[in-house]
């Protein structure tokens, strides 16, 4: 008869043993969150809770989100927005460059283009030749040309005596 009840105090204490062991093991993402001082201890104490119901379901998730805030660096998101603010500087400064050198682009453009009309009307109006000017091409003799042109059709005869 002692052996019977020394096994149902053994198997008392194993339940209550299991069962203590269960409530704390739900309560560490709750301790973690009041040693680090984190600011939703109370959620996640309820959390643990809560995760009791479903078998520890939830408990995986409630020890990451103990375990993401620390006191000295909070979040540990600090450094990204430095990094994102840094990086909208630099878009804002390269947006500001390429503007600049658009607009100098367009200037050496519209001065190429006056240059280049300018110099094939000077170029026909010194050899004789007509030059036509498009948006894309420049069609024009060369001086070099137009001169051997008009040698050529002086040496002809010019008129049917003469052949």
């Amino acid at each position: 008869m002692f052996l019977d009840y020394f096994a149902l105090g053994v198997i008392v204490f194993v339940v209550v043993f299991i069962f203590y062991g269960i409530i704390v093991i739900h309560d560490i993402p709750y301790e973690i969150a009041k040693k680090r001082n984190h600011p939703q201890q109370d959620a996640l104490h309820v959390a643990g809770w809560v995760s009791l119901f479903t078998l520890h379901a939830l408990w995986p998730f409630l020890w990451i989100w103990a375990t993401l805030y620390r006191e000295d660096r909070g979040w540990g998101f600090t450094k990204v927005v430095e990094r994102e603010l840094a990086l909208e500087d630099e878009v804002k400064q390269l947006k500001q460059q390429l503007s600049e050198l658009s607009q100098r682009l367009a200037v050496v453009e519209n001065t190429d283009k006056h240059l280049s009309t300018a110099t094939v009307s000077t170029d026909a109006a010194n050899t004789g030749v007509s030059a036509e000017v498009g948006e894309t091409t420049l069609a024009a003799t060369k001086p070099s040309q137009a001169t051997q042109a008009t040698q050529v059709s002086e040496a002809k005869p010019t008129s049917d005596k003469d052949a």
